[in-house]
């Protein structure tokens, strides 16, 4: 359904987890950008749901400041009861990002992450990786700046913090003209997060995650020539891709069996990052783009064609 502005009203439910929110931003942006849609967060703790309400689609009371919407997506394991609960909404569709834990045919779609393994399907787009809120920059900086983004310990890899510390120390031995800016994240171990900060100098910044703004990667990316990122977080990486920013990957051995390493690995074999014993390449002066990797745009065109009754996009 559409709002009083005739703009379709989309529903995105949360669980304030920032990766989640990250994803239902990147797709609603594009939504907003290309079908004009209104977007209206809602946070899935507002509206405790029982498992009975969601498995008979009785929806809780959401207040007169929502109009009905045309599309709900939800992202996060703890939207899902809300997101069931809401499916027989008047005239709205649902959809879920990522793999969820009931089946997909209780809802209208998905938009899941190639590695998760799903079957393909008609009401089901497949995605390169995760979705996410960068845009693709026109063009790349001139000047020799580069940004390194650290992770922390994970299932998906055998993390090592002296060996991260080494890595980016020795790039910035081995690239002495360029200026570097590191930052960690929630993830990052204290006493990494103290050792970085050693490395503070007049051509190296280090920026603690809680010292960001949400703008503050984007900014960031425009800014650089080149990118490092630890393999830990495929979100990370997604985003660095997804920029056109050259992206190298430090060296962590990669969990057999992970679906983010296999993630990861499909990213390198298609030449859309690079590993690290190929850091020339990422560091090159003339290095020549990727090819475009923007899923959250490609996704949203997906929505509209199939969830949307919009009569034709509006220009990027």
């Amino acid at each position: 359904m559409s709002s009083d502005s005739g703009a379709p009203a989309i529903w995105l439910i949360t669980d304030n987890k920032p990766g989640h929110q990250n994803q239902l931003r990147g797709l609603g942006n594009r939504l907003r950008v290309l079908a004009g849609a209104e977007l209206h967060w809602i946070a899935a703790a507002d509206y405790p749901v029982p498992t009975w309400r969601a498995l008979l689609g009785i929806a809780p009371a959401t207040g007169p400041a929502l109009p009905p919407p045309a599309l709900i997506v939800a992202a996060g394991t703890g939207t899902h009861r809300l997101l069931l609960a809401l499916r027989r909404q008047r005239k709205a569709r649902t959809l879920v990002l990522m793999k969820p834990g009931f089946p997909i045919r209780w809802i209208d779609g998905a938009i899941i992450p190639a590695h998760d393994g799903l079957r393909p399907a008609r009401n089901i787009l497949q995605t390169e990786g995760v979705i996410n809120a960068v845009t693709p920059l026109a063009a790349l900086t001139s000047k020799h700046e580069a940004l390194v983004l650290v992770g922390g310990p994970s299932r998906h890899v055998e993390w090592h913090d002296d060996g991260v510390l080494a890595q980016i120390s020795d790039l910035i031995a081995r690239y002495p003209q360029w200026r570097w800016t590191i930052s960690n994240s929630r993830r990052t171990p204290e006493a990494l997060s103290e050792r970085l900060q050693e490395l503070q100098g007049p051509k190296i910044s280090v920026v603690r995650h809680d010292q960001t703004h949400q703008g503050w990667l984007n900014h960031q990316l425009a800014a650089s020539r080149a990118v490092w990122v630890t393999p830990d977080s495929l979100s990370m990486v997604c985003e660095a891709v997804t920029s056109g920013v050259p992206t190298g990957l430090l060296d962590l051995p990669l969990r057999p069996g992970s679906r983010v390493a296999a993630g990861i690995n499909q990213f390198v074999r298609k030449g859309l990052s690079a590993q690290w014993v190929n850091h020339p390449s990422v560091m090159a002066e003339h290095l020549e783009r990727h090819k475009r990797l923007w899923e959250a745009d490609r996704a949203a065109r997906w929505v509209i064609k199939h969830f949307l009754n919009v009569q034709k996009e509006k220009p990027q």
